[in-house]
Parts: C-alpha cells; structure tokens; sequence
C-alpha cells in the first residue's frame, strides 16, 4: 500500500482524528500533517489581499480551498499529502514521494473512499465538528478498515449499517455481507458438495465397462458400411519374383571358359585400314566440352556495403608460379627457411644395433590404457562442472555507495542497500508452498530511512520481520535502506590534483584503500575526463584512451588493503597562448568497483528470528560504487 496515513483536519483548529498504519510511527505522520497546517497558513499570510478590494471577500483567504489535489511538504523527511476539502473538514493522505514504489491514484482512491464515510456519517456534505464528534466511533473504526483497503461491495455495506445500534455488526459481518452479495455460499454449505464429488471421481477411476457382444457387432457393421467404398477398389495383383531353386555361387568360374578361343575373341576385330595413323579416327570416339563464352568468365562486382568484392568468373590460362616460387613463399612468410640445419646439429646421430622401427612396434607391449579417475557411479561432467542446489531460502544484500571528493576533501556521500530474497524455484506442478518465515536484522544503528515492501514483509518490532510471499525465480527487494552520512563508510578515498605550467597540463589522481574492508578490491577502474582532444600524451602506468568521449581509463587489478596510495599521471598540451587568459577546465575523473564479501559493506546483517533454528541461509553480499567522483 502507499497509503501510510488518513487524518481529518480542520481548516481552523486542531486536528480531529488520526489512523496510521501500525508499521509507521504516529510522530512521524503528526509532523507531516504540522508541515501542512504550516504551508497552509504561510500561503494565506503571502497571499493576503488588501483591505480596499472590493472582491476580497468573494476570493476566499486559502490557496488549498480546492476541492482536491497533492502537495509535498517537509524538509529531511519529505512525504506527499493528497487533501480533499469538504465544508470546512480536509480529508488528508499520506504518502512518501518515492514514485517508484508508490501509487498516486491509490491514495486518491483511499481519500475518495474516506469521504464517502464522513458524508454518511454527517447524512450529507453539511459536515461539522459536531457531526462528527457523535458518529465519531464509527468513523474511527470505518477509517481504520479503509486505510488497510477495501473492496466497493463491503463499503457499500459498511456505509448501509453506518447509522445502526451495533458497531461490531458493521466491522466483522461486512465479509459475510460481500459473500452474500455476490452470490457465494459460505464453506459451510459447499464442503459437503466437494466431498461428494471427489468420492464420485475415486469410484468412477477404479470400475472398468465392458461392452456387449451384440454392440460391438452393430459397430463392426456400421464401420464396413462407412467403409464400403474403399472395398470396391480393385486389389492390384503384387507379381511374384521367381525365386532360384539353387543359390549361385558368386565365386563359381564362369560357363564361357568351355566356350572355343574363337568366340571368346569374337569382340576383339582387328582393322586393317591403313588410316590408323590417322589422329581425327583416334579422337573421333572423344567427347570435347565446349568452353563458355567470354562474358561468362567475368566476374562480378557487389557493392553492398560490407560484402564489397568481385564474385563469380572463370579464370583461364593462369600462368601460376612454379612450386619452387611456392614453397620459397612459405618459407619467407613463416619467417624462415626449411632449412634442416636449423633444427638438426652437424654431428650424425648413431643408430643404435639392434631391431628397427616395425620390429619394434610389432614386438612391444601395447600401452597401458588409462582411464579417468572418477567417484563409483560419478560421471565425469558431475567432476568438472560443481553443481550447486538450493537447500532453502536464501537472502543477500546490495549496496551502492555514491561520493564525491573535492580535492582531499569529502564533500557528500551517500549508501543505499536493499535486501534481496531467493526463493525456491516454482515447480512444473504449480503446486508451490509460500515462503513464511521471521528474520531479525542488525547493525542498524546508523540507518536514516528504512523501507519495507508491506505486501510481503510486516514489522514485528525491535528489528523483527515476518516474510510471507510467493515462490519466484528472480530475487525479490523486500527491503530498502539509506544511511546517515556521518556513519557511511568509504571504501576508497581519491583525490585529483591538476597543474598548469604554460601550455603543458599535468594531472595525478590519488588513491588509497581502506583497511577495515572485508577483502581487497579488485578490477577497479578509474577514469579521467580530459578537457579536450590531447595532440601528444604521457601517461603512467599505461592508459586507454577513448577518443571521441575524451577519456582516459586505467584497469587496477588489485588494490592492498595496507598500503602505500597509489597513483596515477598525465601529461597533455593545451592549445592555448601565452598571453590568451587561462580557461575554465572542465576535468573529473570517477571510479568503478564492485565486489562480494560474507559481510555487508554498513555492518547490516540478517539472521534467523529464533537461535538454533535455520530457516534461511545467508549468502555472500555485495557492494558496488554508483556516482563515485573526484574534481
């Protein structure tokens, strides 16, 4: 809900009632409601129209006597008030300003709702104090189940008993009265009908029909009749393949060799023509491709941009290089000869007496095979690949660290965190328990703001929490934090320092850890914002250098914990003269980090509600810089 708050206040005097929800302090909706009074009161005095307008009085003396509308008020706790004026009674709702979480027209809607109670309980929009202070009980009560949400049906019937004997009748029967309303009967009536009807469904699984022999014949003759075409077709006679009394033997010698010599040199005529010599008769019997036309054997250009280049043709008569050209080629690309000299010594290696290569190979043993070492009934990718299963919930927490250094000085900082739940994944089924469990957070000394997502965490006190909610696959944020500058702790300290000596810029940045971190920082990068496109450049250690964003970044793989600060240089010309005035440079530099560590970054941690008792394990947290900047 965003609605944190409902009030009636009138527009001269004190408040008249109040109802907050039970998670938010009563203090902190008093001071909201006094930063109205007061914005009220200082419009009226800034607005005061003299004494010799005529139409002074037809102007009325408040800027807020609309009939509705918001306004945010405030100083370090800003929250968003959304009145509505009725008589001379405003109905007010509070909420924070954060949009992200929040919804304006729900809280317009809880107003409109509230209304609807004060106008039934004055019997019409003629509303006063003393109206309300008889009917003050029910407004209290009817406000109370408005502020937690409620559907249309149960107002409807809320407001319908407003003006009865019995309060409870109108708090606790407004459920039955919506059942009723909409047609549903009570569990009562229908648990007896479901009983029934699962008993029903148990019996009709386990009984098996069998069907008569005189239906299943009537089927058989309905079937031949729906079928009686297909039986006219002609069956085609399948020809039979006479089969070889005796198998031959595909090895037996043929029956020609008890044929005489002349007929098996039958097929072998001999020619005597004289025209043997003849070179057309000896390439008469060979068929010659004809080549494609000239135009064919051109390539073709494309000048689609990325595939650019000549595509297709045929090349004919290439005078190619000889294979010595070729092998010299490989040679020179792969930096050297195949000369054997280079890999070989000059001395003569001695063979040794004895069996060759082959008498070798064929009279050695063969090599033992080796098999993987792996678990009894393990396979080798359960080794290589650690598979890890979720045994329970599991929560972590996020924090982002913003700051910003003015040379050694820090001129603000800020950290936001939000505890993040993962929960068993949903099953195919779709039959998934809800998570429900209570957790206990500490180290909250030095929290500003605490926000909890009240759909799925209430408070229980003392740093108590209730969780109740759904199984998802993608972490759910159920709670966000901010905490107070002064007790913000700095993961690293920078510091850029810039001097100018003519036309020759020189810039350093510093940069220093702290050592009370969990483990070092790792993979850092740091970049510097130039003033412009530098001509000639010296860096040290070696840098990249992004040209049209004009930035310098360097990569630290690791920076100590105890350690000397480190440091990092720049040396650049400028386009300037000697006598033109020394402009305003626009150079910053900001740092990127992030890492994991078993314990938070602002000394937050989670635990289970109850000792001994696991009911969510706690894994690794993580912090990462957001607006980490120096100039």
């Amino acid at each position: 809900m965003s609605c944190l708050a409902l009030a009636l206040q009138p527009a001269n005097g004190s408040d008249v009632l109040l109802q907050t929800r039970e998670w938010f302090p009563p203090c902190r909706a008093l001071m909201a409601l006094s930063a109205f009074k007061e914005t009220r009161l200082s419009f009226v005095k800034s607005q005061q129209p003299s004494a010799s307008d005529p139409s002074s009085d037809l102007i009325g003396d408040d800027p807020l006597a609309a009939s509705a509308g918001q306004i945010i008020v405030g100083v370090e706790s800003r929250y968003r008030v959304v009145y509505r004026l009725v008589n001379s009674i405003y109905v007010l709702a509070i909420a924070t300003t954060d949009d992200s979480n929040n919804n304006v027209f729900e809280c317009i809607n809880i107003v409109n709702q509230a209304v609807s109670v004060i106008v039934t309980a004055c019997r019409g929009v003629d509303v006063t104090l003393e109206k309300l202070g008889k009917k003050y009980v029910e407004i209290y009560m009817a406000l109370d189940i408005v502020l937690r949400g409620v559907s249309s049906i149960r107002l409807a019937a809320m407001l319908a008993s407003m003006h009865g004997e019995s309060i409870a009748k109108m708090v606790h029967s407004a459920v039955q009265t919506e059942s009723k309303i909409r047609g549903a009967d009570t569990w009562a009536v229908v648990e007896p009908q479901a009983v029934e009807h699962d008993a029903s469904v148990e019996t009709f699984s386990k009984v098996f029909f069998e069907l008569p022999a005189e239906t299943l014949n009537s089927g058989d003759e309905v079937a031949a009749s729906a079928l009686g075409f297909f039986q006219q077709v002609e069956e085609k006679e399948v020809p039979k393949v006479e089969e070889n009394e005796e198998e031959k033997d595909p090895f037996a010698a043929s029956d020609r060799i008890n044929k005489p010599e002349e007929l098996l040199v039958e097929g072998f005529k001999k020619t005597k023509d004289i025209g043997l010599s003849d070179v057309s008769k000896a390439l008469a019997g060979l068929e010659v491709t004809t080549l494609p036309p000239a135009a064919a054997t051109e390539s073709t250009h494309i000048g689609v941009e990325g595939f650019e280049g000549n595509y297709g043709g045929i090349e004919f008569s290439h005078d190619g290089s000889t294979l010595p050209e070729d092998f010299e080629g490989i040679n020179d690309a792969w930096g050297g000869g195949l000369d054997a000299s280079e890999y070989v010594g000059p001395k003569k290696v001695p063979k040794d007496q004895g069996l060759g290569g082959l008498e070798l190979l064929a009279t050695s043993e063969p090599p033992p095979k080796t098999t993987a070492k792996s678990d009894p009934g393990g396979k080798l990718e359960d080794i290589l690949v650690k598979k890890t299963e979720m045994e329970g919930p599991e929560m972590y927490i996020v924090e982002e660290i913003s700051a910003e250094f003015r040379e050694s000085l820090l001129a603000r900082v800020g950290l936001m965190g939000v505890i993040y739940l993962k929960t068993m994944p949903p099953t195919s089924s779709g039959n998934d328990k809800e998570t429900e469990f209570s957790f206990k957070v500490q180290g909250t000394e030095g929290v500003k703001r605490f926000a909890v997502q009240s759909s799925k965490v209430s408070t229980l006190g003392n740093g108590l929490f209730h969780l109740r909610t759904a199984t998802s696959e993608e972490p759910i944020p159920i709670i966000k934090y901010s905490l107070v500058p002064r007790t913000t702790p700095l993961p690293l300290r920078i510091r850029l320092i810039k001097r100018l000596s003519g036309t020759l810029l020189s810039l350093m940045i510093q940069y220093v850890s702290n050592p009370d971190l969990p483990a070092p920082l790792t993979d850092v990068v740091v970049v510097l914002k130039l003033p412009s496109d530098p001509t000639l450049l010296k860096v040290s250690p070696k840098a990249v250098l992004n040209r049209p964003e004009r930035e310098l970044k360097w990569q630290i793989d690791e920076i100590p914990l105890k350690g000397k600060p480190g440091r990092l240089r720049a040396r650049m010309p400028l386009d300037i003269g000697d006598d033109d005035e020394v402009p305003d440079l626009d150079i910053y530099g900001y740092v990127k980090f992030s890492s994991k560590t078993p314990r938070s970054l602002s000394g937050i941690s989670l635990s289970s509600a109850s000792e001994g008792k696991i009911e969510f394990y706690e894994t690794e947290h993580g912090y990462a810089s957001r607006d980490y900047i120096c100039n």
